[in-house]
């Protein structure tokens, strides 16, 4: 791995991981200050989840033009968050974060018993100080590219930024649990449209994988098994969901797709992070995870506006079932149509898929 690390101006970590090996000065000569806005955690008693607010966010950069981009490499005469005139891959912290601070790990979920806070100003509720990390990741320094068009050998060193990141955050002491994503197209929310995903280091375990923590642990008592390996051996045994697939991975759209488009990648070893992948593991899932963002570009013969995270099991939750696990999905169910969340799906949390996931499986396969 080719590491340098280095701050910005306001006293940020800046890291740059190059695709051969390399020597970098870097010096951030901009006279920036820290963005005012702490970030702060409430408890929502009835749902039993944590809650972030991040007033600084309000004041993040909202699509600027393309010569004012903060994520392509600075030039003469106009500096940018990454001061160099060229990269290939970077990670730096979010000017605007979501979850920041050194307020440590707050208590699980589950042992909050009381309703009230003693903390002044606390209006009856349960609030902890600011704790996580948020991180910007930039694919490529062509702002006009995408993480679909880079070759395998950039989408390796994006693998390594995404297992080194990993690794550092989750011995922090401040951060539970890494979800390293993209957002790609407006359709999605996307503010800047350089390529472009983020790093959020969770100082809590997420809802989502709270949800499949349980499963798998009632599955292991009344089945004696892993739930994530059958799953994977039932849709390798099935075939008809089946998207690719090679030597270590297996990519699929799972037959509870909420998503018009929905594809998960499990790894065949039971791997737990992204640390924890092999060199062979990580070049062979470098060349399938390119093979996929093509497809899914070539099924509405249209970019894919898409979500695509790593599902990464949380410190605390050693000892348990858990496989790492990449979903991507995409609001896009049709050439002019998009998926938006309706009643049921936003006030209730219950999925209308409009397309059946064998049909989308073999769109995605034939594409």
């Amino acid at each position: 791995m080719n590491r340098t690390r280095a701050q910005l101006a306001d006293g940020r970590e800046i890291f740059f991981y190059d695709d051969e090996p390399r020597t970098r000065q870097v010096s951030d000569q901009r006279e920036i200050a820290r963005q005012p806005g702490d970030t702060q955690l409430r408890f929502d008693p009835l749902l039993r989840e944590w809650v972030a607010v991040a007033s600084g966010r309000q004041q993040r950069t909202h699509l600027p033009s393309a010569d004012k981009c903060p994520l392509c490499p600075s030039s003469d005469g106009r500096a940018t968050e990454i001061p160099q005139p060229d990269y290939d891959v970077v990670v730096f912290e979010n000017r605007f974060p979501s979850f920041s601070g050194g307020g440590g790990l707050p208590e699980p979920a589950e042992d909050i018993v009381q309703l009230t806070s003693a903390e002044p100003g606390g209006m009856g509720g349960v609030r902890r100080e600011g704790a996580g990390r948020c991180e910007v990741v930039c694919f490529a320094a062509d702002h006009v590219s995408s993480l679909a068009q880079q070759t395998p050998r950039r989408m390796r060193t994006v693998i390594d930024a995404w297992a080194d990141r990993t690794e550092a955050l989750m011995a922090s002491g401040d951060v539970d649990q890494v979800y390293c994503f993209e957002n790609r197209g407006e359709e999605i929310g996307v503010t800047l449209h350089h390529p472009h995903g983020q790093i959020y280091g969770y100082p809590f375990v997420t809802p989502r994988t709270s949800r499949m923590l349980s499963s798998s642990a009632a599955y292991r008592s009344r089945q004696g098994a892993d739930l994530f390996e059958d799953i994977l051996e039932a849709e390798r045994a099935a075939q008809e969901r089946i998207v690719a697939s090679t030597e270590h991975w297996t990519a699929f759209v799972p037959e509870w797709a909420r998503w018009p488009v929905e594809i998960c990648v499990y790894p065949h070893r039971g791997v737990r992070v992204l640390p924890e992948l092999t060199d062979a593991e990580r070049g062979d899932f470098a060349a399938l995870y390119l093979e996929l963002l093509g497809k899914g570009d070539r099924v509405f013969a249209m970019n894919l506006p898409y979500i695509s995270g790593w599902q990464q099991a949380p410190a605390s939750a050693e000892g348990t079932d858990f496989r790492l696990h990449l979903q991507l999905f995409s609001i896009r169910r049709a050439e002019n149509k998009l998926k938006y969340l309706a009643g049921s799906e936003s006030g209730m949390g219950v999925f209308i898929n409009d397309i059946p996931p064998e049909q989308m499986a073999q769109r995605l396969r034939e594409a």
